[in-house]
């Protein structure tokens, strides 16, 4: 699941490419140095992200840089593209960034390659406000006086492999309204002085390896719109002030710890939530009727956990992703206002109780559908119509159920790159298609006739009547 902070960040990065006014000056000698020190630490960058950047031009023109309103530099934005394997720089960051004392902005995201422990350059910068070094490989503890960057307004870390606690000083960076140490290494438990950010807006510790209970600490932020403290070791029950956050709080993230104790009914107040995010977690007893109150939910989840029946009606327009796999839920077919969501892409009902046909499955769309697992029901019927009117489906699974229908018939989507229907009823041959997925599991079946050539091992097919060809045994003659 995602917030808006990274939509964010991109639109200040394309801004700042674009917008250049004194482009042409020729900037300061201390900022020509820094940057030029800054190229120099640099051993690769097969893209040619920093190819601008050359001694003797004016380097307000230098890709990534920014000058607004003088000849120094204001803003240096370096940044690679996360899917493109060749778009990355590796080296480390120059302290001799330290010379351009009228930078206010450092977007360095997804550079991936940047090695060294934290940029103590930034301690030297009074003008700096907004800072986003993001997706490298600075390691080691935090500094215990991060507190002295008291200036900043935005601060991103995530993506990195920082050790150690986060320090109690941090507490001092009371401008801030923006705060990622997301996907790190960080240890320890969540400061209480992290109260005192009183104007934060998005507040991210996931994926760390953070632990404890989650501090009762969300009265005094009362701007908060995102809270992601998903994939740590967090223990307990839900601290009480997170309901304080129900007015404006979109993004609510707490999957993948210890939590445990009831979902609390306060949470139905939080009339703005867009998505919660509850799942892998030892959560038990009924969700509140309550939950009805939440029309503007998009992405649901509360799988892997010990709830029970009866799940709630939502009134929702539309939701986008549910997963409500794997709890004591007995729902007996998949709800109405599942079905009638117009812009559903993911639905997720593993081990749910459910007992349908899908013959019976009419959804208000197929259009959209990305992710289906349907795993572990006792779901009849054929789930061909569906699979032929899909038009993006990437993953279908739905193991361990009674479907009965021809595979040998079966067309799906060329975007298909998960297919699990083992421990079924299918019946049929393989066909040919299948060859271009990534995943496949049609075990344990009544499947008959040579096999096409594909990448498989043999488990993928085994236990089917009599399939035949490579790699099972070869077929008679």
């Amino acid at each position: 699941m995602n917030s808006s902070f990274p939509l964010f960040i991109f639109t200040v990065v394309i801004f700042l490419r674009c917008l250049n006014p004194t482009g042409a000056a020729t900037c300061h000698p201390d900022d020509e140095a820094g940057l030029l020190a800054f190229k120099a630490g640099i051993t690769r960058d097969p893209s040619g992200i920093l190819s601008t950047w050359k001694k003797g031009t004016p380097c307000c023109s230098w890709n990534g840089v920014t000058c607004l309103t003088t000849d120094r530099v204001s803003a240096l934005s370096v940044s690679g593209q996360a899917d493109v394997a060749g778009s990355f720089l590796s080296g480390t960051l120059s302290p001799s960034l330290a010379k351009l004392k009228f930078l206010d902005g450092i977007y360095f995201m997804n550079p991936k390659n940047i090695t060294g422990p934290f940029p103590q350059f930034l301690f030297q910068l009074p003008n700096l406000k907004y800072v986003y070094i993001e997706n490298n490989r600075l390691s080691g503890p935090l500094p215990v006086n991060i507190g002295s960057l008291s200036q900043f307004e935005a601060f991103s870390l995530a993506g990195n492999r920082f050790t150690g606690p986060i320090p109690s000083s941090i507490s001092n960076l009371t401008r801030l309204t923006q705060l990622n140490l997301g996907n790190n290494l960080l240890t320890g438990t969540i400061p209480l002085g992290v109260a005192k950010l009183k104007l934060m807006s998005f507040l991210n510790f996931g994926g760390n390896r953070l632990s404890g209970t989650i501090p009762d600490i969300f009265k005094s932020m009362p701007e908060l719109r995102s809270l992601i403290l998903s994939r740590n070791g967090f223990t307990g029950n839900l601290p009480p002030s997170i309901a304080s956050l129900a007015p404006i709080l979109r993004f609510l993230e707490l999957g993948h710890n210890k939590l445990s104790g009831k979902i609390p009914n306060f949470l139905s107040n939080f009339k703005a939530l867009d998505t919660l995010d509850l799942s892998k977690n030892r959560f038990t007893g009924v969700l509140p009727k309550s939950f009805a109150n939440l029309t503007k939910i998009f992405n649901l989840d509360l799988s892997h956990n010990l709830l029970t029946d009866p799940f709630p009606v939502l009134n929702v327009k539309g939701i986008e992703s549910l997963d409500l796999s794997y709890n004591q839920f007995h729902l007996n077919t998949i709800p109405k206002w599942v079905i009638s969501s117009p812009i559903i892409f993911s639905l997720k009902l593993a081990k749910c109780g459910i007992k349908m046909s899908l013959d019976d499955w009419k959804p208000a769309q197929t259009y959209y559908y990305d992710f289906i697992d349907l795993s572990e029901n006792e779901i009849s019927g054929s789930p061909a119509r569906f699979l032929n009117q899909t038009e993006y489906l990437v993953e279908f699974k739905a193991s361990g159920n009674k479907l009965r229908f021809d595979m040998g018939k079966l067309t799906f989507a060329k975007t298909l790159k998960t297919l699990d229907i083992s421990r079924n009823l299918v019946f049929g041959k393989v066909p040919a298609a299948v060859a271009g997925l990534k995943t496949l599991n049609v075990s344990q079946n009544h499947l008959c006739g040579k096999l096409p050539v594909t990448k498989f091992p043999a488990s993928v097919f085994a236990g089917n009547d009599c399939l035949c060809g490579s790699p099972l045994s070869p077929c008679k003659a």
